[in-house]
C-alpha cells in the first residue's frame, strides 16, 4: 500500500511536487494532514506541525481520487484555493502559501455535483483546465507500451531482469482484454508476472489463466477477450475455482495440472498456498 501523502523532490533546484491520496486519509486527521496545527492544541501536538499546504509552498500538491473528499473539508479546501491562505488547527495566523492544485478523480464530477455529493463551487474552482484520460478500453493501442512499462519497472524493483519482452501474440491479447480494472488491472498482471513466471518471452499460455476466465465452465479461446457479465463477477473465486479444476483434471498431479494452466509449477504452487487448496 502507498502512503495517502508522498513528498517528492525531483532535484534540489526543483520546487515540491506532494500527493495526498484523498480516498486514504481518515477523516480525523484530514484537516491536520493538510493544514498543520500548533504546539499544545491536542495532546500528542509536541510541537509545530507544518501541513501539506506549507510543505508544498512554491510547488504544487496532486488531490488524488478528489471524489472522495468529504463535504466539510470541501468547504474549507475551497477557502484555500481562494483566499490563497490556511491557517494550522490551533493557530491565530493566516499563512500564505502559493502552490499549483492538481486533482485527479475517475468519478463523474458533474454527477456528483447534480446529486449533492460534491460543491459546485469548488468544481468550478478545480476545473479551470480538464484532461480527460480515456479507460484502456478505448485505447488499446496503448496497452503494450504501458505493458513493457511496468514490465521494466518491476523487472528492476524485484531484480528480475530474465524476462525481456512480449510474443506478439500476447501483445496481441493484452490489446483485446477490456480492463475492467483499467490501468491498475494491467499494472498488477504485469507484477504477478515478474514475481511469478521464469520464461524469457511472455507467451499467451502465461496469460490466459489470467486473462481467459469463463463464468460458463467452458473453454474460453485463446487470444479472445473477455467480457465481464453486467451483474459483475468476483475475480478472486473464479481463479481458485480455475486452480481447483485444473487439480481435479489432474487428480492433484501439481505438474500435470500448471501444463494445464499453461503456468509454471512455482506459479501453481503459490496460487495453492494462496487460495488454500
Amino acid at each position: 500500500m502507498h502512503s495517502p501523502i508522498n513528498v517528492r523532490r525531483l532535484h534540489p533546484i526543483c520546487k515540491p511536487f506532494i500527493a495526498v491520496n484523498c480516498a486514504a486519509l481518515p477523516d480525523h486527521l484530514v484537516e491536520s494532514e493538510l493544514f498543520g496545527y500548533e504546539k499544545g492544541v491536542f495532546t500528542d501536538a509536541k510541537m509545530d506541525k507544518k501541513g501539506v499546504f506549507e510543505l508544498a509552498n512554491g510547488g504544487t500538491i496532486l488531490l488524488d481520487e478528489i471524489g472522495e473528499m468529504k463535504q466539510g473539508l470541501q468547504s474549507k479546501l475551497l477557502r484555500v484555493l481562494e483566499e490563497r491562505t490556511i491557517r494550522r488547527i490551533g493557530g491565530k495566523n493566516e499563512i500564505p502559501v502559493d502552490v499549483v492544485i492538481l486533482a485527479t478523480t475517475n468519478k463523474d464530477l458533474g454527477k456528483a455535483v447534480n446529486e449533492g455529493n460534491f460543491r459546485n463551487d469548488l468544481f468550478f474552482r478545480l476545473n479551470a483546465f480538464h484532461l480527460y484520460i480515456p479507460p484502456l478500453k478505448e485505447r488499446r493501442e496503448d496497452v503494450p507500451l504501458l505493458a513493457r512499462y511496468f514490465l521494466k519497472d518491476f523487472s528492476e524493483r524485484y531484480n528480475r531482469r530474465h524476462i525481456k519482452d512480449f510474443s506478439r501474440e500476447a501483445e496481441d491479447m493484452l490489446a483485446g482484454y477490456p480492463w475492467p480494472g483499467n490501468a491498475r488491472e494491467l499494472k498488477n498482471l504485469i507484477e504477478r508476472l515478474v514475481v511469478l513466471e521464469h520464461a524469457e518471452t511472455i507467451t499467451p499460455a502465461h496469460l490466459s489463466p489470467w486473462l481467459s476466465i469463463n463464468t460458463s465452465g467452458l473453454s474460453h479461446p485463446a487470444g479472445q477477450p473477455f467480457v465481464l457479465p453486467d451483474g459483475g463477477i468476483s475475480l478472486y473465486d473464479l481463479e481458485k475455482d480455475l486452480i481447483r479444476q485444473a487439480l481435479e483434471k489432474t487428480n492433484n498431479n501439481r505438474s500435470a495440472a500448471a501444463k494445464l494452466l499453461g503456468i509454471t509449477y512455482e506459479s501453481l504452487r503459490y496460487q495453492i498456498k494462496r487460495f488454500g487448496l
